[in-house]
């Protein structure tokens, strides 16, 4: 078995996301652990500044898209001067240039893939997905299911769940969003957290409002986020935004006190990888009512952390809403549940654990094919 192994994780965003916090989590748990990691983003990014904060040796490299010769040749000298064992790639863009610096520098190269949009067709992707990729890890098996229908090798996929830190979560109080926002002691507040994507389906919530505020008159709906989609929820919501039913607080910093805050988190994505906000409110032992999509039931079980709805159905996620709401008892088990759930299977230790695993096999495979040869 390898004892250590030297990895460079690399990630195109320009902004941070929840797949950046796995890939930094991911690179500082390798070096904890004594592996030589290391990391390569665009300049300026936050994924680079948080690289840097968590005492990573941080690689500047412009990337102009997926089929840039510079950037490439830039990560294959990066890789030969480095002497790293393997290339991870934390992005779709992330993984054509890798796969391609890592056949020049001759490693192997890794690809994460968090989400579960079914994978477009074309020439580049055909082959993308069938060459140049050692292994792949997906988060769920619904995110390893569209990998192999997009035409990947089964036998070179992995699923490695995202995990969470539920420190990072600590020491945010919700009382201060009870002063800014007039919530009394007798308000129900319910709420979603994410980015405003299509993806995410929060206008399923809006819509299903009026029925949650007919059976809860005393209800507070907090949708906390921003992104393209801002304006449109906003003029959806109407009327129920103006009298106060809903509440944009928009983009917070203090997003784990509002998951306090919220007696149950509701979830109505229509597409989802897994969904760590998911896995942050069942870490604080909170009930979550969630689409039954994509990777979301592998953490949300029905009836054990959580409730499960169809997508794009207001009714049923106002029903299953109000069912928490009422039931206190109901409310109390899935909150136990979901605790248990993380801990057993989303910690951030068990996602560490799981890439090393993959990493040593291929290692392994590896040795045998160099002895064999």
């Amino acid at each position: 078995m390898v004892e250590s192994i030297r990895t460079l994780h690399v990630d195109t965003e320009r902004t941070w996301r929840g797949g950046e916090q796995q890939a930094i989590y991911l690179a500082a748990g390798l070096a904890a652990r004594g592996h030589g990691t290391e990391v390569a983003g665009p300049p300026g990014s936050p994924y680079v500044a948080r690289a840097r904060e968590a005492g990573l040796v941080a690689h500047e490299v412009r990337m102009r898209g997926e089929v840039d010769p510079l950037a490439m040749s830039r990560l294959a000298r990066i890789l030969k001067r480095g002497g790293f064992d393997l290339v991870h790639a934390h992005t779709s863009h992330a993984h054509t240039l890798a796969a391609a610096a890592a056949a020049v520098a001759g490693v192997p190269c890794v690809v994460s893939r968090r989400v579960d949009f079914e994978l477009r067709r074309g020439p580049l992707n055909r082959f993308k997905y069938r060459h140049g990729v050692a292994r792949y890890v997906a988060i769920s098996r619904a995110v390893r299911d569209v990998l192999v229908r997009g035409g990947a090798d089964p036998d070179r996929v992995r699923i490695v769940p995202s995990g969470i830190d539920p420190s990072r979560l600590q020491g945010f109080d919700p009382a201060p969003l009870r002063e800014e926002f007039g919530l009394d002691e007798g308000t129900r507040v319910v709420g979603a957290l994410g980015h405003f994507a299509w993806h995410k389906g929060f206008e399923t919530l809006v819509d299903a409002a009026p029925l949650l505020r007919e059976r809860v008159p005393r209800l507070r709906i907090f949708v906390v986020g921003d992104g393209e989609l801002r304006d449109e929820l906003r003029s959806r919501a109407g009327a129920l935004a103006a009298d106060g039913t809903i509440v944009f607080p928009g983009f917070r910093p203090d997003a784990p006190a509002f998951l306090r805050l919220f007696e149950v988190l509701a979830t109505p994505s229509v597409m989802e990888g897994l969904n760590t906000t998911n896995l942050d409110a069942l870490a604080l032992g909170r009930p979550v009512v969630a689409s039954a999509v994509g990777g979301i039931p592998e953490a949300v079980i029905d009836g054990e952390s959580g409730l499960l709805v169809p997508p794009n159905d207001p009714a049923a996620l106002a029903e299953a809403v109000v069912r928490v709401l009422e039931d206190p008892d109901l409310a109390a088990r899935l909150g136990e549940g979901g605790r248990r759930v993380v801990a057993e299977r989303f910690t951030v230790d068990a996602m560490v654990e799981g890439n090393l695993r993959v990493y040593r096999e291929l290692a392994a495979a590896e040795a045998v094919a160099g002895g064999n040869s």
